[in-house]
């Protein structure tokens, strides 16, 4: 295992924490809400972390929903997950979201609401080429795979006649 990149946090309220990972092998270091919010059914709310970071050259912050949250409250993030890059200094926003159609969810000061997943990432350099490589796979997308039925049995696409129909 290498040593952890050292990440330097800028800490805008000194009673919270700074991101921390709950267990050993943990990939999501916790990010905490610095202000008291109630969010409606269906409503989004951008809630501050306290923290801002300088990410070292070459590494990007992915902010992932707690599964906790998720699974008993039905809170996620909208743009889950969402990119800190490099370059950004600001503040870390979390933009949650109630999925919940009927009750509301309160989230305390305080309250672990996020995971950021620190991760090295590529630069791409894209290249406009007239055609690409052949693959087993091609162009099917979305649901390519099947994945309402037996493993292994693929969807119909529009158009298409189910075998067997």
């Amino acid at each position: 295992m290498t040593d952890p990149c050292a990440v330097p946090v800028r800490r805008l309220d000194p009673d919270l924490p700074l991101p921390g990972y709950a267990h050993p092998g943990d990939a999501g270091a916790d990010l905490c809400s610095r202000v008291d919010v109630t969010i409606a059914p269906g409503e989004r709310v951008l809630v501050p972390t306290g923290v801002a970071l300088a990410l070292p050259a070459g590494h990007a912050g992915f902010v992932h929903p707690r599964s906790g949250l998720a699974a008993r409250h039905g809170i996620s993030i909208v743009n889950a997950p969402g990119t800190v890059d490099e370059g950004y200094r600001g503040e870390i926003l979390v933009n949650l979201v109630n999925l919940d159609p009927r009750e509301p969810f309160t989230v305390r000061r305080g309250d672990r609401i996020a995971q950021l997943v620190v991760q090295r990432v590529e630069r791409a350099r894209f290249v406009e080429v007239d055609s690409l490589d052949e693959t087993r796979r091609g162009d099917t997308g979305h649901g390519s795979t099947g994945g309402f039925g037996p493993a292994g049995a693929a969807s119909p696409t529009a158009g298409e006649t189910p075998t067997g129909a």
